[in-house]
């Protein structure tokens, strides 16, 4: 950190002597090129500063470029001369009498191990930037996240809740946006957020917690953004690391990545494969009550049925990422990237059924349930950048294509194990095929324009363009025959697009200690959908009861405005060390394709899953104000936030009014646009690190939501109150061994018709650091009391139901990581060294 302030003392120095003196004293050249003394490597960012032992200060300066050269001129004189670079040593020229030009030649500098230690240190512990629109989250060494998934990496992050079934939160909201690098991405599997959980922890350098998201960012996602920032080398020549992970229940992975630099290019890629295991259990108590039809009481065919679940999951997953960024000057550059996964899942679920009537067990069967899932996606993604100076006046394009396919089978056969009918008939066996298409377009250009030195002008276009394209059949068995024959009154081919076209701009300034970012976002959204089946608009409409619409076309045209303010209360800007932030931004929330498809999913004979093409965009309205205060080894961050939202979406589950052939009622889940939600919450997060062995971290969100709307005559509103916490600990032992505890807990909640009790998790983990430092082992325990489990009860006006499902149980894994070029990796993070809270730099 010396090494960096001494570096702009003399830059801000530099440009005032520029104003003092007159240009036509410098003229003689200086020139030379630094080095790193062990690999020969040009050092690029270096500093350069010239002291002028007659003005008793430092007179000019200059940074090396990506070929570690530095070329100025200067007046004559005598100067002492100082050649810097972070976590190196300073190569001194003293008594230099220049009086016409001078080649310096080649400089080498050595590493300073000690001052390198003192960057790690520092490094860690700024894991928390406070920007306008975003908090900025470092993953750093997050010891309880190697060998894991990229879903178990953001489970760790403040504001972020991952439940046991990988469905993504932020403040207990989960209409989050995922991007990744900025943009929607095939890597975040077209909207499904548990693709997330086949990508490797490893590959995220940062999270960027976006709860008032700017005018630059699309409008989709009430609850925020969340964009995941992968690790892309920046260093100069060949690098890279290899991640080996072995666990238990089954869990071996191999990950890679290696990149190249020159002065003219930069190849990045990264490779990974997984098998792993990944069993689930479930458990339902449902207790039926009587059915009131025309007036006349129905008693059902079964009092209760007790279901017992058990899910073995086998999965493999492959993925791989090329890219080369080519710079055309030293102002351009164009990058081009491939992403290509491929994955296999196969899962076994057996389900013991137990059904009673006045208490005592009448029948029981067991299911057995046989899915299949192949898929693939690939992207291709094309970025350019060009900068017209030096202040951030630039040009951005990106062109981006996805596509992605999968093919699930399914194989539902249940057999009696004990009844009391004496001939019974028996269960159809079930075959269920769906072949579904993606392909997604992303088009974006982003213009920045500097107007003088505290002010920003940006204006952009994008258009995204998603269509997707499934294919279900659903093919009975027909008892007397033994043969099969496809249900057309189930199966259908649904054909989804949803295109938005938007248009922004935002002006940002500051002004002493004020700053704000004041932004408009006009979206146009067009949603498209067409049902091919085999039964008429009434037969569909009789089916499911409700009016569908076969052949839809929705046209919204939105205006999204924007505004984020900072005040900085520290009295300086560079510092910030305490800040107060406020932001307002409208959202929306854009129906997926599975929320509409009105043809039921059967994930069971019992319980199934139908869209419902009726619903529209929600919409919200957001505030946040925010607290930061930073001190030398204490960071407190608070806020408190609003969110008003109509149409909001809630799962409703009621009967059916349908049977299965044994007598069973046959319950969905559907979702439907209910009247508002309004949600209140606050939020408390503390950074301490009280010794330089010590580091710990916690944060705790509280909210309330209120829900007022009806369906189908019944009414589902409901309101509640809610809160997680979670804590950190991270103990550095001695023999370079780190110890590392987080726990989590999420409390009860409720909706409409169901009550959710708590959820208590505990993680640990050691790593050691071993080849000098080159590598690192690390043994880590996820849900270590292997209590994450979801208890909940539901009540409807025709039945109760008590469950209890474990997504994932307790987690053992051994990781080795190895990196070679190591010195450069920690020379990277000179470009990371900002996270003052209170710049322009509005990334999106």
């Amino acid at each position: 950190m010396k090494n960096l302030t001494t570096s702009i003392l003399f830059i801000l120095l530099s440009l005032t002597s520029n104003l003092v003196k007159a240009e036509s004293d410098k003229n003689i050249t200086v020139r030379g090129k630094v080095i790193d003394a062990e690999t020969k490597e040009p050092l690029e960012y270096a500093t350069v500063s010239f002291y002028s032992q007659v003005e008793n200060k430092i007179i000019d300066g200059v940074i090396t470029d990506v070929n570690g050269e530095f070329n100025l001129k200067v007046a004559k004189g005598i100067y002492n001369i100082n050649i810097e670079y972070i976590s190196y040593k300073t190569a001194k020229l003293t008594n230099k009498n220049i009086t016409q030009d001078l080649d310096l030649g080649v400089i080498s500098l050595k590493i300073d191990f000690e001052s390198l230690e003192a960057v790690q240190v520092v490094a860690e512990r700024t894991t928390v930037e406070i920007k306008l629109d975003k908090k900025i989250y470092n993953i750093g060494k997050d010891l309880t996240t190697a060998g894991g998934t990229v879903s178990d990496a953001l489970n760790n992050v403040p504001s972020v809740s991952v439940d046991i079934e990988g469905s993504i939160s932020l403040r207990g909201n989960e209409n989050v946006r995922i991007l990744i690098n900025g943009k929607p991405s095939a890597m975040a599997g077209f909207g499904d957020t548990n693709v997330l959980s086949q990508l490797p922890a490893e590959a995220i350098e940062r999270v960027e917690v976006i709860t008032s998201p700017s005018a630059r960012y699309g409008a989709e996602g009430t609850a925020g953004i969340l964009n995941i920032i992968l690790r892309q080398k920046e260093t100069l020549g060949f690098n890279g690391s290899l991640n080996l992970t072995a666990g238990n229940p089954d869990n071996i992975g191999v990950s890679t990545n290696i990149n190249y630099r020159t002065e003219k290019f930069n190849l990045f890629s990264n490779f990974g494969f997984r098998y792993f295991n990944s069993p689930r259990n479930s458990f339902n108590d449902t207790e039926y009550f009587d059915k009131i039809i025309n007036n006349v009481s129905t008693a059902p065919e079964y009092e209760r049925i007790r279901e017992d679940a058990e899910v073995e999951r086998l999965n493999r997953n492959y993925n791989a990422s090329f890219g080369m960024e080519y710079f055309l000057s030293k102002k351009t550059s164009l990058t081009g990237s491939v992403f290509y996964r491929y994955g296999e899942d196969r899962d076994t679920a057996l389900n013991n059924s137990d059904r009673f009537n006045n208490g005592s067990i009448v029948e029981q069967t067991l299911r057995t349930e046989k899915q299949n899932e192949d898929g693939n996606n690939y992207q291709f993604a094309l970025n350019y950048i060009t900068k017209f100076n030096n202040d951030g006046h630039q040009l951005t394009a990106d062109v981006q294509f996805e596509k992605g396919s999968e093919e699930q089978f399914t194989y539902i056969n249940e057999d009696y194990l004990v009844t009391n009918q004496s001939n019974p008939e028996p269960f159809q066996i079930e075959k269920v095929n769906e072949i579904e298409d993606e392909k997604e377009s992303l088009f974006q250009v982003d213009y920045v324009l500097p107007i003088g030195k505290n002010t920003r002008f940006e204006a952009g276009y994008r258009g995204n363009f998603e269509n997707s394209i499934k294919d279900y059949t659903l093919e009975q068995e027909d008892i007397n025959t033994n043969t099969f024959f496809v249900n057309d009154t189930i199966s259908n081919i649904f054909d989804y697009t949803e295109n938005v076209n938007a248009v922004y701009t935002q002006y940002g300034t500051k002004f002493g200690e004020f700053s704000f970012l004041l932004g408009l976002r006009l979206e146009n959204t067009q949603l498209k959908g067409k049902i091919n089946s085999t039964l008429s608009d009434a037969e569909l409409e009789d089916s499911f009861g409700f009016p569908i619409d076969t052949d839809f076309n929705k046209n919204y045209l939105g205006l999204f405005p924007t505004l984020n303010l900072i005040y900085n209360l520290s009295g300086s800007v560079e510092d910030s060390e305490e800040s107060i932030t406020l932001g307002y931004n409208r959202r929306i929330n854009r129906p997926r394709g599975w929320f509409i498809n009105p043809f039921p999913s059967r994930s069971s004979r019992t319980n199934i899953f139908q869209g419902n093409p009726n619903l529209n965009p929600a919409f919200a309205s957001a505030f946040d104000l925010g607290y930061l205060k930073r001190w030398d080894k204490l960071t407190l961050t608070t806020s408190v936030y609003y969110q008003h939202e109509t149409n909001s979406f809630e799962y409703v589950q009621e009967n059916t009014g349908e049977q299965t052939s044994d007598g069973i009622d046959i319950i969905r889940t559907i979702p439907v646009n209910l009247s508002t939600n309004k949600r209140t919450g606050a939020e408390f997060g503390m950074l301490y690190n009280p010794e330089k062995w010590l580091r710990l971290n916690t944060s705790f969100n509280f909210f309330q939501f209120k829900t007022e709307g009806e369906f189908n005559d019944v009414d589902y509103g409901a309101k509640n109150t809610s809160w997680f916490a979670r804590f950190s600990s991270k103990v550095s032992l001695p023999s370079k061994i780190d110890w590392q505890t987080n726990a989590f807990y999420r409390g009860a909640r409720q909706n409409a018709q169901s009550e959710t009790e708590g959820i208590f998790s505990l993680d640990l983990a050691f790593s050691k650091e071993i080849f000098n430092d080159n590598a690192t082992i690390s043994l880590n325990v996820r849900d270590l009391l292997n209590s994450r489990k979801r208890k909940s009860l539901t009540t409807t006006e025709f039945f109760s139901r008590y469950s209890e499902n474990q997504w994932r149980q307790r987690q053992i894994n051994l990781s080795f990581r190895y990196r070679f070029n190591q010195q450069k990796k920690r020379n990277e993070r000179r470009n990371n060294q900002g996270g003052n809270g209170d710049d322009m730099d509005f990334e999106g």
